[in-house]
């Protein structure tokens, strides 16, 4: 059964268009602390799918900062609270949802690694982000021992 693409209003749409799909200031944040330890990257890198927003090409690691609100955090809950076009939304997000999944599978038989953060915890605990990719790039040097 093919679904109908559900409309939003022309407000909202003139809105989303104004938003930024580049680099953010909460990403800028991570890599910027990332360069400032010694590793290059490439930024928002389209040869991969879902163009990462960091991309540790010499480790094959692939970061996502991700807003808790478009892809979905806690979406079970938090899609209850939606007042406004909520079809609209909970589609959207869902799709967001699925496709990062599907994403994060292609990156894995490239044989990538993909990490996501929560803008959130990159802003809250930049510290424990920073040492989850660390702890990445480790293990991937054990294994190529």
């Amino acid at each position: 059964m093919k679904h109908q693409k559900l409309k939003t209003t022309p407000e909202v749409s003139k809105r989303m268009k104004t938003l930024s799909h580049k680099k953010s200031e909460v990403e800028s944040v991570l890599a910027k602390a990332l360069w400032n330890k010694g590793y290059r990257y490439r930024l928002n890198y389209k040869k991969l799918p879902g163009t990462p927003d960091i991309a540790l090409i010499k480790y094959r690691i692939a970061i996502f900062v991700d807003g808790e609100f478009w892809h979905g955090k806690d979406f079970d809950k938090s899609k209850e609270k939606l007042k406004n076009n909520k079809a609209y939304w909970v589609e959207k997000i869902e799709e967001n949802i699925q496709r990062d999944i599907r994403n994060d599978n292609l990156l894995r038989q490239m044989e990538w690694i993909p990490l996501h953060f929560w803008s959130n915890e990159v802003k809250r605990y930049l510290d424990y982000c920073i040492n989850e990719v660390e702890e990445t790039i480790y293990e991937i040097r054990v294994l190529d021992k």
